[in-house]
């Protein structure tokens, strides 16, 4: 069995609405009726067999619902161009057999559902519907079959009385069409997963033999190690690492960034990444489901099941809300029968009917999972993770930006730009010495100076009595001299003086460039300057955050002149200097302590118990894994500007949240007082249940198309 029919196997189903509700199988949410969603996401399928199961009870509906319409009108409105032949009771049972199928087979779904609510005690708005259906369609067989049991008042001068098969099966149709267009509009939410699941490639040219023979095999079928030939135009099947060839890369499809990226020997692939010019060998390091594309798609729909704190509000009003309104439906039943003219049993009918169909729970219920969804799913397309729609929520708040400079506003890749030496030094000679000393030293700036004696072919030594001074420096003996390799103040402890050096340590420094002295023998010798350039993107960033009133803080284990010279650059006002891997932490609570709401960005392991302080962590995918893990937000391409980014989404979601909520609110608290028959005093009208079922189904399908506005956010 392959590994995807095992997937299918033991794929679990979820409600969008209600992620709790966990299943086997798949099937009806048991609070809000919605039909169960796949948890795990195995291929884009687009078949959608409940769509296609509404659609087919909503054509068949109408079709039998135009006709039976059409006859009611006329025999309402225009009863002179109906035959003389069709008395009375004939068009009623005209209605009847019109009406039947279109309630007992196309509203059949909402019956069940309707059943499984109240068995539940989860009413939701299938009970409203079903209620109000079935009470007109019940009214209407009562007056149908037993018409002698309704007061005279109520027959008309043929001898019937007035049903409502019409109504029933237009609210039914109408509720049908409500339920396609939602059914649409919520699969174009999961645009974002289909569109990534479609990235991936279905076949991979696999390398059988030494002669470099090949086969094609299913993407299903590759195994870690396999060996595989991509071709120019041709997709990378899974994630590995180049083996032979050279050839530009287009990830625009992961990082979001229409930049091509050249790959040579030993340098990583991700999978469903797009091999734009020269053939490639490479050997296969993730497949299946630990493949980047994979994980990114677990994530995106973890997150678009995730709840938002906001949501609470309206959980808390929609599990109060459909046994109001079926306490509405009763009142205004009691008081149109007793206060209501007559037929005083008709207007309670059409009044307590309307009351159950306008109500939309539903609409409350969408108005956050619907804008949580459409929202990563944009970010996923933008090379953005975010974890949770709780990250999403609190980052529309975030005040500060805490930034480690390595590797996030720079590159973190710190070489050597000035290697200065006083006269009586040969330069290559001290490369080497300096070179050696760093080869056994752990320092993060040592493999710099190794660099830069291999770009100036210069062989390295052993070195004897290595020595490493935390925080400082590293001392050694080569060839029987002392070698000092270290910060300012190490020098200073040694006795050695470099006050000929300062001069140009200071013109370095407001460089933004790292300074390491060097001494032989307690003599200065020379200067090494190391820069860690700044991101291309960092400037722009750094300038639109602060733009948006983020207040940026840089964190550097640097001292405070180059910290302070690196930021100036950037245009940063705060900088916290000399922070150890340890202390960055303590700097987040102590900006959360004067009320600052903090989301922090880092790439490095020593960053993730800052990444968990702050109020979002934001990992650069650039970064390991352990920052990633601790993170909320995973930027793929480790650019600054995917914050901005960021920020921009979670502004536009929430607003788009807010939007919809307010007008789910608003639709609810005056639809059911208008359908009860409020302004009927003032204005004599009274609302028809099928415009209440029209007024229900397109509520809910409005929430949806506002959500799916998000997709076009510019970011």
């Amino acid at each position: 069995m392959s590994e995807q029919n095992k997937d299918e196997e033991n794929i679990s189903y979820t409600c969008s609405m209600h992620p709790e509700i966990i299943r086997n199988e798949p099937g009806d949410c048991p609070i809000c009726g919605m039909h169960l969603e796949p948890i795990t996401t195995v291929e884009a399928k687009e078949k959608n067999e409940e769509l296609d199961d509404m659609s087919r009870r909503f054509w068949v509906s109408t079709v039998l619902s135009i006709p039976l319409f059409t006859l009611t009108m006329i025999n309402d409105l225009a009863p002179q161009y109906i035959p003389s032949s069709l008395s009375a009771q004939m068009i009623q049972w005209i209605e009847f057999f019109l009406t039947t199928p279109v309630v007992l087979w196309g509203g059949w779904p909402f019956y069940v559902k309707g059943y499984q609510s109240v068995k539940t005690w989860n009413l939701n708005m299938f009970t409203l519907i079903s209620m109000g259906v079935g009470a007109a369609y019940i009214y209407s067989l009562v007056a149908l079959f037993l018409p002698e049991i309704f007061p005279p008042l109520m027959h008309t001068k043929e001898g019937v009385v007035h049903v409502y098969f019409e109504t029933a099966a237009i609210i039914t149709a109408l509720v049908l069409l409500g339920q396609v267009l939602e059914l649409r509009a919520r699969s174009k939410t999961n645009t974002a997963i289909k569109t990534l699941l479609n990235l991936a490639p279905k076949q991979a040219h696999r390398i059988i033999d030494d002669g470099g023979n090949e086969e094609d095999v299913n993407l299903e079928l590759v195994h870690t190690g396999d060996k595989l030939r991509v071709k120019p135009g041709e997709k990378i099947p899974v994630d590995g690492v180049v083996v032979e060839g050279q050839s530009n890369i287009d990830e625009s499809m992961i990082t979001g960034e229409p930049v091509l990226v050249q790959k040579t020997a030993g340098e990583n692939l991700i999978g469903a990444t797009i091999n734009k010019n020269g053939t490639l060998i490479m050997q296969a390091t993730k497949v299946g489901s630990d493949t980047m594309l994979a994980q990114i798609v677990q994530m995106v729909a973890q997150a678009q099941r995730s709840r938002a704190p906001i949501q609470q509000l309206a959980d808390t009003v929609s599990s109060y809300f459909v046994p109001a309104v079926v306490l509405s439906a009763v009142f205004a039943f009691i008081g149109w029968w007793a206060f209501g003219p007559e037929p005083q049993l008709t207007y309670a009918i059409v009044a307590a009917v309307s009351v159950l169909i306008i109500a939309c729970p539903c609409a409350l219920g969408l108005a956050t999972p619907i804008s949580i969804m459409v929202g990563t799913g944009r970010a996923a397309l933008s090379g953005i993770l975010v974890k949770d729609a709780k990250t999403l929520e609190t980052m529309e708040k975030i005040d500060t930006l805490v930034v480690d400079k390595t590797g996030t506003l720079t590159l973190g890749k710190p070489k050597v730009t000035d290697f200065l030496t006083t006269e009586m030094y040969d330069i290559d000679e001290l490369i080497k010495y300096a070179a050696s000393l760093e080869r056994a030293s752990e320092h993060p700036l040592a493999q710099s100076v190794i660099e830069y004696a291999k770009e100036s072919n210069i062989s390295l030594i052993n070195v004897e009595n290595f020595e490493a001074v935390p925080g400082k420096g590293v001392i050694a003996q080569i060839d029987g001299k002392k070698i000092i390799l270290g910060s300012e103040k190490l020098l200073k402890e040694q006795g050695i003086s470099i006050e000929d050096a300062k001069e140009n340590a200071d013109a370095m420094r407001n460089d933004a460039k790292g300074i390491i002295f060097m001494a032989i023998d307690d003599n200065y010798c020379a200067i090494i300057a190391i820069e860690d350039p700044i991101k291309e993107t960092s400037v722009e960033a750094v300038q639109t955050l602060n733009n948006e009133g983020i207040t940026v803080v840089m964190l550097s284990g640097d001292n405070e002149f180059t910290a302070n010279a690196v930021a100036k650059k950037l245009g940063i006002a705060k900088v916290y200097a000399n922070v150890l891997p340890d202390g960055k932490a303590d700097v987040i609570k102590e900006l959360q302590g004067n009320g600052a709401l903090v989301a922090m960005a880092g790439d490095g392991i020593n960053d993730a118990p800052a990444l968990a302080q702050a109020n979002v962590g934001i990992a650069m995918g650039t970064g390991t894994d352990v920052a990633i893990e601790s993170a909320g937000v995973t930027l793929i391409k480790g650019d600054l500007l995917g914050i901005v980014k960021v920020l921009k989404l979670s502004r536009a979601t929430m607003k788009n949240i807010r939007q919809n909520l307010f007008f789910a609110f608003v639709y609810n608290s005056a639809g059911v007082p208008v359908a009860a028959g409020v302004l009927y005093p003032f204005f004599g009208i009274i609302l028809s249940p099928i415009i209440a079922a029209a007024a229900m189904s397109f509520s809910s399908v409005s929430v949806i198309t506002n959500a799916l506005r998000l997709k076009n956010t510019k970011l």
